[in-house]
């Protein structure tokens, strides 16, 4: 019978049930000695992964992915809260001690709700520094939902344990990984930051430490963090100006997307210099792009080569290349319209600084002149009367109908 089982666990996933009885479910000896012997036989890693799955979820229903789907398992017995807790330790420290060694053989999901619940019911520190590691090795294929794993310890002031997180993501730096894993981690984290940001316990440090946790480069946008950032401010409004600068600090602006840049251009909780560095970083993009538009039409151009083509091209190659230009003369008109908006908004907002900085001298529109060049105590004293006066009356107020009709739906429903 089990040489048949094992002769059909190699081809069926199913198949391997067939190896234990209901005997096995409640015994936990003797499923761990069942266990070893399918090892001995060669069974493959994923397959023994799939048993222990399988099985823990029937001990540990918390285990389950479904179980908040109102899915229940037959086994109730009356027992004390000691009892229970005592006996679920012994569980997770017991499937800890049994999972294949083999990398990816176990679900990441699966053994981030194992550490939830290793977690709650305080199991020894080396199983959880266990499944910890092995946790980061597949973090990139971990779900959001299984991350936001509660914090257990009373001297803990967040809602979320976000320092076990912080453990996970600088250990998955450490490994090296390739550039997809690491990218989808960034994206991961981003989320998770933006979720944890709402707790007002969450502190300042706590959150530059998990931002500055990924190098810059694994960041293919900065929108994600743009969100969590503003998602910070909007928490937490006791935030000084020099805390929001020095939150402002860790966005990359040429690396913000045009709506993003759009609604950081009308966001109030941000400092006035990091709005003009969003505009700055704007301008340059269409520089670039009209730069790189007008090359490219002149290399097509009858004499903007200095040697003739080596052939005459085909109807189809002609009119691939007239659809291109009209794409990226459209794509310049779209930009243009843009940063005309923003210039406007810039234009209010700089003509109350007592006359210091026309926009004049700045030549506009190309601003040739550095941000860093704006005087930081004329910027605290607009600052300054904004508040006492009001943002309705301040510049970004009074243009922010004009940007905020250019502002794509979702910026506006999920930010503002």
């Amino acid at each position: 019978m089990k040489k048949q089982c094992y002769e059909d666990s190699e081809t069926n996933v199913g198949s391997w049930q067939c190896w234990f009885d209901d005997a096995c479910i409640l015994d936990m000896d003797y499923f761990v000695k069942t266990l070893s012997s399918i090892k001995q036989k060669g069974v493959r890693a994923d397959l023994i992964g799939s048993i222990i799955t399988h099985y823990a979820s029937i001990w540990l229903p918390d285990l389950s992915a479904s179980a908040e789907n109102g899915v229940t398992t037959h086994f109730h017995s009356p027992e004390s809260v000691t009892t229970s807790w005592v006996k679920k330790r012994f569980f997770v420290e017991t499937l800890v001690s049994v999972l294949p060694p083999e990398k990816d053989s176990i679900p990441c999901n699966f053994l981030l709700r194992l550490l939830r619940t290793a977690n709650m019911v305080r199991v020894d520190d080396t199983y959880r520094a266990e499944l910890e590691n092995r946790i980061s090795w597949q973090l990139d294929q971990a779900s959001l939902k299984e991350l936001m794993i509660p914090s257990f310890s009373h001297t803990c002031g967040t809602l979320l344990d976000v320092e076990l997180v912080l453990r996970l993501v600088k250990r998955f730096v450490s490994l090296d990984r390739d550039g997809a894993a690491l990218v989808k981690v960034a994206k991961l984290v981003d989320c998770y930051l933006a979720e944890a940001a709402v707790d007002a316990n969450l502190t300042l440090s706590e959150f530059l430490a998990f931002s500055r946790a990924l190098p810059g480069h694994a960041r293919a946008t900065d929108d994600g963090l743009y969100r969590a950032i503003d998602t910070y401010l909007k928490a937490h409004p006791g935030v000084s100006k020099q805390e929001r600068k020095g939150l402002c600090r860790l966005l990359d602006s040429r690396k913000l997307t045009s709506e993003a840049s759009l609604h950081a251009a009308q966001n109030e909780r941000l400092p006035v210099r990091a709005v003009i560095q969003v505009l700055l970083s704007e301008q340059t993009k269409l520089n670039h792009h009209i730069d790189w538009s007008s090359s490219f039409s002149s290399l097509r151009s009858p004499n903007g080569g200095l040697d003739p083509p080596a052939r005459c091209l085909s109807k189809r190659e002609m009119s691939a290349q007239q659809m291109e230009i009209r794409k990226l003369k459209e794509d310049v008109y779209r930009l243009q319209n843009q940063v005309n908006a923003m210039q406007v908004q810039m234009e209010r907002l700089v003509a109350k600084k007592k006359g210091l900085f026309k926009w004049k001298k700045l030549g506009m529109p190309m601003f040739s002149r550095s941000v860093e060049k704006i005087d930081e105590e004329e910027e605290e004293e607009e600052t300054e009367r904004e508040v006492r006066f009001g943002r309705q009356k301040s510049p970004m107020g009074m243009q922010a109908n004009l940007v905020k009709s250019r502002t794509p739906r979702k910026w506006r429903k999920s930010m503002s």
